[in-house]
């Protein structure tokens, strides 16, 4: 029985307790937040107890640290879980600087720490079976990896201040999907970006829609496009071209039911929301990580390697977008 003190009552750690108390391999110990009605409110629904974060890291009772606080605390509280000798799971990012990022996986290294990194995409269904399908030669040699990710709507522009801007915040995802699809490292970034949805977006530092092209040391090519305004629902698609054929992964509509008649084809909205759209992600991303502490796996992926290639292509979009130029990643 693998038993949890979770760092965050928030929406990510809501659905992170769920997980942890459906499956029968784990419990659920400590919920630790600044907010102390809502880790009163998510212990009481899950039976667990409420504690500090030092509490969790001294707890004999505890043998994983669930890490779902801001991004600030990541680098700082697996550090200190794994010096305490808990396995971790821990939300993109580890850090938003890369030194930092360094810093802590020596500390994990030296521990012999198992570290799971949240980019819980490769635990999508379709995004997992088109990743083993590529593995398998289904489209033979990759040569562009395409991904689009949009967001229903912009988060608020004092939002964008602390969250590293969207290479760093939102494609972040997408530069991990695209590593995990093409299992090469890509050396060179460039990017474009501008605030075309939110203009107090842009009077912030930051941008709203952005593209990124990206390729590796073969030549092998990938391109990833994001907003922050997607009219239609939350919009996740990736295509994966090769010398034998083509893959893709659409979108998840609320219901497969469809309309035809002469006006044409009609569809039900793709989901609106990233809790509903990768709910089963969320839960297979836990579950794989609590069956790897079970058995003894010190290196489930995505790891702590993952999270720092990660941070490094999104450092080096970011600074492509800035300098209007070629980066070269690291």
């Amino acid at each position: 029985m693998i038993r949890f003190g979770v760092i965050g009552a928030g929406r990510i750690g809501k659905v992170h307790a769920k997980t942890i108390a459906q499956n029968p391999k784990a419990a659920l110990a400590y919920i630790a937040d600044v907010n102390a009605k809502a880790a009163g409110d998510l212990a009481g629904l899950h039976g667990a107890k409420v504690a500090s974060v030092d509490e969790i890291m001294r707890a004999k009772d505890v043998d994983a640290v669930l890490i779902g606080s801001p991004t600030g605390f990541h680098a700082e509280q697996i550090q200190a879980a794994s010096s305490a000798g808990k396995a971790i799971m821990c939300e993109k990012p580890v850090s938003l600087e890369v030194k930092t990022i360094h810093e802590t996986l020596k500390v994990v290294e030296k521990n012999k720490s198992t570290l799971m990194i949240g980019f819980n995409r490769r635990f999508d269904p379709s995004f997992a079976e088109l990743e083993a399908r590529i593995r398998k030669g289904a489209v033979g040699d990759v040569e562009i990896v395409t991904v689009i990710s949009r967001d229903p709507a912009p988060p608020p522009a004092e939002y964008v201040k602390g969250s590293g801007g969207l290479f760093r915040d939102m494609m972040i995802h997408d530069f991990d999907m695209a590593r995990f699809l093409m299992a090469e490292e890509f050396v060179v970034v460039q990017a474009l970006g501008a605030a075309l949805v939110d203009h107090a977006i842009g009077e912030a530092g930051d941008v709203d829609t952005a593209a990124v092209q990206m390729q590796t040391a073969t030549g092998r090519i990938a391109v990833i496009t994001n907003s922050r305004r997607a009219t239609y629902g939350y919009d996740q698609r990736m295509e994966v071209h090769g010398s034998r054929g083509m893959l893709s992964a659409r979108n998840v509509h609320n219901t497969t039911v469809e309309l035809h008649n002469g006006q044409g084809t009609q569809a039900d909205p793709i989901q609106n929301f990233f809790l509903e759209r990768y709910a089963q992600a969320y839960a297979n991303e836990l579950n794989s990580f609590i069956a790897a502490v079970e058995s003894g796996n010190r290196d489930p992926r995505p790891n702590g390697v993952d999270g720092l290639k990660a941070q490094m292509l999104a450092d080096a979009a970011t600074e492509s977008w800035k300098s209007g130029k070629p980066v070269k990643v690291g």
